[in-house]
């Protein structure tokens, strides 16, 4: 019988592999130094949703489907003439996942979404904002598996933002790589 490679939890994995290895890569003293998951923030601005909004409930619809959880309905702070926009309009929602929602939406974006997306190449391991949080975009909603297309009412993409306790982008990186998070490998330098 062909050997199964089983997909271990990203908790799991976190405890047994994750930090063992950063306590040795960083010099860690302590288990709880080692950085940890804190949040992650799904988040679409639909500008267009000032003047329909169907497409804003289409895409709360969606993103609660991918999350399981009720998105936070966003509204503009002040009023630009120039985008059409007025004080207090929809214009996006976003979601705030934590704990056992956390791990989960991400062990289906590693192993299930990430890989439908045509030519992917891995992401920029430089989007890191300096504290050891990675911000990423994300084209289309029709990668997830949640997502039905003949239920699309129009595409949109969306901003992932993957908060930790890391201090440096060093520790960020190290962290998000030990999980598996597709980073681009490096250009190879080219010779002569």
């Amino acid at each position: 019988m062909p050997k199964v490679n089983k997909v271990i939890p990203l908790k799991e994995l976190y405890k047994e592999k994750v930090v063992p290895e950063m306590m040795q890569e960083f010099g860690y003293k302590n288990v709880m130094q080692v950085p940890v998951l804190e949040k992650v923030v799904l988040n679409v601005g639909m500008g267009a949703a000032s003047s329909n909004m169907k497409m804003l409930d289409a895409a709360a619809k969606e993103l609660s489907l991918i999350t399981g959880q009720k998105p936070v309905i966003t509204k503009a702070k002040k009023s630009i003439a120039g985008f059409k926009l007025r004080e207090k309009v929809a214009i996006g929602c976003m979601v705030t996942l934590r704990r056992k929602n956390m791990y989960e939406f991400l062990d289906r974006l590693f192993h299930a979404s990430l890989p439908r997306i045509r030519d992917f190449r891995g992401f920029s391991p430089k989007a890191f904002d300096g504290r050891g949080n990675y911000s990423l975009g994300i084209k289309e909603q029709l990668i997830f598996p949640e997502i039905n297309y003949d239920d699309v009412f129009g595409i949109h993409g969306m901003n992932i933002v993957i908060v930790t306790t890391a201090l440096t982008d060093a520790e960020g990186r190290s962290l998000l790589k030990c999980l598996g998070f597709p980073f681009r490998k490096p250009k190879e330098e080219k010779l002569g």
